[in-house]
């Protein structure tokens, strides 16, 4: 019996599981959209929400929380500088999960992630008047 247990183990060690998730945060606030599986996705969205609550209350030692988990410097600014920003007025719910069908290989649910406000550049160029 799991009682009192949480989280999925993933088939990972707890630290190749907690390296996986840093990765997976870090490449949310760089490119603001990743493609992964269902579970993944869903274990990665409270830590990625956690991280721009502190980002939000941008603080010294918010951002030195920030830096402990994150790693990445250049990242870092980008969630305190632009993205704190963009969720300034919104309070929670800063990530969605969009299902995207079955991967070939193993069937595995696959998912995108993604912030709430992104916009994909999809090379339309507005019409010229």
């Amino acid at each position: 019996m799991r009682h009192k247990k949480f989280g999925r183990a993933l088939g990972r060690s707890s630290s190749h599981r907690s390296a996986m998730f840093r990765n997976m945060v870090t490449s949310l606030f760089e490119y603001e959209r990743i493609v992964t599986t269902a579970e993944k996705a869903k274990e990665v969205r409270p830590i990625a929400e956690r991280m721009i609550t502190l980002a939000k209350r941008g603080d010294l030692h918010a951002r030195r929380q920030a830096m402990s988990f994150i790693r990445s410097k250049k990242v870092v600014a980008k969630l305190f500088e632009q993205i704190s920003e963009q969720f300034k007025e919104r309070h929670g719910g800063y990530t969605r999960i969009l299902r995207t069908g079955v991967r070939l290989g193993d069937a595995a649910s696959m998912a995108i992630i993604e912030l709430v406000g992104y916009e994909e550049d999809l090379g339309k160029k507005e019409p010229a008047i």
